[in-house]
């Protein structure tokens, strides 16, 4: 009876490790869609800029309802922020609270949307959202290349300490 918990217990160790492992994977897998989410959302917001003239808040109102979660969290609270802030603040402070998969590097290419945000005309916002949109491409193809090679390493990387674990206390 001893031996037979003694291996269940070195069962739940292998999965709890292969767990983690595949945990830490899905960080890459996340980062990439919520940056190609970001660009899609932009898009949206370029083409409300060009066609429509709507007022910021109600643009990212609209992109918060048409965005998954962790996007549409960002549009939806920097639209709160802009009752108090003018739109450049209140982009930057929600880029900067966002609990998104973004890296450092996301973050301070999506805080140059904010320079000319509210500040300038049409053509001068649609410009510096082509120019952030630059910038988030290549941050999507670094994603890319990061999720190419952590994905499988930190998957096989978690099975492996696990299996090593469970042969040590074997």
């Amino acid at each position: 009876m001893v031996l037979v918990i003694k291996y269940f217990m070195l069962f739940l160790l292998l999965v709890a490790c292969t767990l983690i492992g595949r945990f830490l994977s899905k960080k890459y897998v996340y980062r990439l869609n919520e940056l190609e989410e970001m660009k899609n959302a932009l898009n949206i917001f370029e083409s409300k800029i060009k066609f429509t003239y709507e007022p910021i808040p109600e643009i990212f109102g609209e992109i918060s309802k048409n965005s998954s979660s962790n996007i549409s969290n960002i549009f939806k609270k920097a639209k709160e922020k802009m009752k108090e802030k003018n739109a450049s603040q209140a982009w930057e402070e929600t880029i900067d609270e966002s609990d998104c998969n973004f890296s450092k590097e996301d973050k301070q290419v999506l805080k140059t949307l904010s320079k000319l945000l509210g500040q300038t005309d049409s053509e001068g916002q649609i410009s510096q959202i082509e120019i952030t949109q630059n910038f988030l491409n290549t941050q999507i193809k670094d994603a890319e290349e990061e999720k190419r090679k952590n994905e499988k390493l930190y998957s096989k990387l978690g099975t492996t300490i696990g299996l090593a674990i469970v042969i040590i206390l074997a």
